[in-house]
């Protein structure tokens, strides 16, 4: 039987267990050994990160040939309207690829969700606003690349689901362990 940790990696922390410069490492919150992160979330990105000891999972949750969805809430600079939406929706040409078409729309600020430390900045003239956004695919700061592309940079970024796995209610640092 294989270990799943579902973890809800705080801003600031790296996907690896040993730190880096200013950045804190996974064995700073996370004391199991033996598993390892499918998949990558940024140092400047928070929420669900699922680790394993299991490697050919490993594999089939981080590979993109598999098409497992993650689902992230950005909270953007400015208000995208439907064109901008759209855009996410077709796919989105960053230079050095054409991503696939995301599932996109426009949402109330996450319920529950915790303040981010340190917070994001704010400026009295620019709104902000939160797009879910559900891709199959994970290249590297690829929410963040789409939706400065449609000209809304990403100011937050937060991974609330992995295929059928979930944050839940875990808040930034904290993780459960399931047996699959």
């Amino acid at each position: 039987m294989a270990r799943l940790i579902l973890f809800n990696k705080p801003y600031g922390v790296l996907s690896q267990f040993t730190p880096e410069g200013r950045w804190q490492g996974l064995r700073d919150h996370l004391g199991v050994p033996g598993v390892y992160a499918a998949g990558r979330l940024d140092a400047d990105s928070e929420g669900l990160l699922i680790l394993t000891d299991d490697g050919s999972l490993q594999s089939r949750i981080a590979d993109p040939r598999h098409k497992l969805p993650k689902t992230y809430w950005a909270q953007v600079e400015g208000a995208p309207d439907d064109a901008a939406l759209d855009s996410l929706r077709r796919g989105v040409d960053l230079g050095d690829f054409v991503t696939r078409p995301a599932t996109a729309h426009m949402i109330d600020e996450p319920a529950g969700l915790w303040p981010r430390n340190p917070p994001v900045r704010f400026r009295a003239a620019i709104p902000t606003a939160w797009i879910e956004l559900t891709i199959k695919e994970g290249k590297n700061r690829q929410v963040r690349r789409m939706t400065a592309k449609i000209g809304f940079p990403t100011l937050r970024l937060v991974r609330a689901a992995v295929g059928e796995w979930t944050l839940g209610a875990l808040q930034p640092g904290e993780w459960k362990e399931l047996h699959v």
